[in-house]
């Protein structure tokens, strides 16, 4: 059997006003699966453990984080598009907007993307204290910055606070061999700040009534080390079919092909039924096929509930309505929860739903925060996840005779 293996990002919540979106949405697909399935909740990383994206992915995967996770701005790079060779690092990145004292006004620059790509290219390939600097735009706001030189390492503070109202921080060594790679993030960030602040691209935005993009958030610093592929550990091929950069970069971190779908684009916006076709599309070339749908998670980030439940219901109307008769293991769940109310991740377990034909069916009608915590699956965690799914798969190995 294949498996399907969709990741609704953020989509776990906690009740507002007695219900949470997945209660509220109208998910009449979802739910015929559920009902169809058997259920439970999933801890990515551990209990309590509050999950970042990068690390629950690798979990969710078998590939445990406290092993493999090197920083997220690896997977960025590679989900970008980036080779990358031992030794580089990379980092993820905001264009966000500051002002004369540099205290952060807006950490996405209003989440516009008008020309920044422009932005990004006036920075890639300048050099450094002997390291090459390459940079490339991704969605929305976001980006992808990497150093290449000699003595480079991870261990790097952010410079980006988290936060809005405050200034911007310096870059600081995590240890004595880090202070060479702090030194010239440090340059870089007052470099492109030059550059931005006296752009024809910020005053384009600002002439439009646009917030400028003049400041390099970077964080997340990540030093790539190639590791044992997807189809080496598990002798099944896999596919990634995603919008966001981070997503397609772990997928290819550990050797899945990556789909490119026209109208991925990562955002609330994204072309669902692109993405389902796309699984058809490939159905005869992969046995794993790994969807992720990014829009839960952003709604969540911006406290907007309504977007939530809209996302949700898209995706029941326009992507599971799609693939809910496909001859397949069908796995739905999320990387995280991200609470509206909190606008973050927590360390609230998400729903899993688990759909095949020999599966030992529960009594769970309602693919839900609540109502998954009584299915039969019970409470796994994520490294177990691709366990369970390889067993299904009949690619399972046994233990002793």
């Amino acid at each position: 059997m294949k498996a399907l293996f969709i990741i609704l990002d953020g989509v776990g919540d906690r009740p507002w006003e007695g219900k949470t979106p997945l209660i509220a949405a109208n998910k009449k697909n979802i739910d015929y699966l559920c009902e169809k399935g058997i259920n439970g909740v999933l801890h990515t990383i551990d209990r309590g453990i509050i999950p970042g994206s990068d690390t629950a992915h690798l979990a969710l995967f078998g590939y445990d984080p406290y092993k493999y996770y090197r920083g997220r701005g690896t997977f960025e790079a590679l989900g970008a598009g980036f080779s990358l060779k031992k030794g580089d690092v990379a980092f993820r990145v905001n264009l966000g907007t500051v002002d004369n004292n540099l205290v952060i006004k807006d950490r996405r620059a209003g989440r516009d993307p008008y020309k920044l790509k422009e932005l990004f290219e006036n920075i890639d390939g300048i050099e450094i204290d002997g390291v090459k600097i390459s940079a490339k735009h991704t969605t929305e706001h976001r980006g992808v910055v990497i150093l290449r030189g000699k003595n480079l390492t991870n261990r790097v503070s952010d410079i980006d606070p988290h936060e809005v109202g405050v200034k911007v921080l310096k870059c600081n060594p995590l240890e004595k061999n880090a202070e060479f790679t702090a030194s010239v993030v440090n340059k870089l960030v007052d470099r492109a700040y030059k550059i931005f602040s006296e752009h024809k691209v910020t005053k384009e935005r600002e002439k439009k009534g646009k917030l400028p993009a003049n400041y390099l958030l970077l964080r997340g610093a990540g030093i790539y080390e190639k590791i044992k592929s997807f189809e080496e550990r598990y002798n099944i091929k896999g596919c990634c079919i995603a919008g966001g950069a981070l997503y397609k970069g772990v997928a290819r971190y550990i050797g899945m092909d990556i789909i490119d779908v026209k109208g991925a684009t990562g955002t609330v916006n994204t072309d669902l039924k692109t993405k389902a076709k796309a699984v058809f599309d490939n159905f005869d070339k992969y046995d794993f096929f790994f969807v992720h749908i990014k829009g839960t998670d952003s709604a969540s980030h911006d406290g907007d509930f309504d977007l939530k439940k809209k996302m949700i219901e898209r995706i029941n109307s326009e992507f599971i309505s799609e693939i809910k008769d496909l001859d397949c293991i069908k796995l739905l769940t999320g990387d995280h929860s991200t609470p509206v109310r909190l606008t973050r991740h927590s360390s609230d377990p998400v729903p899993l739903l688990f759909w095949s034909n020999d599966v030992r069916k529960d009594n769970v009608k309602n693919f839900d925060e609540i109502s998954c915590a009584e299915g039969g699956l019970g409470h796994v965690k994520g490294v177990d996840l691709m366990k369970i799914i390889l067993d299904y798969m009949n690619k399972g190995e046994m233990f002793g005779e």
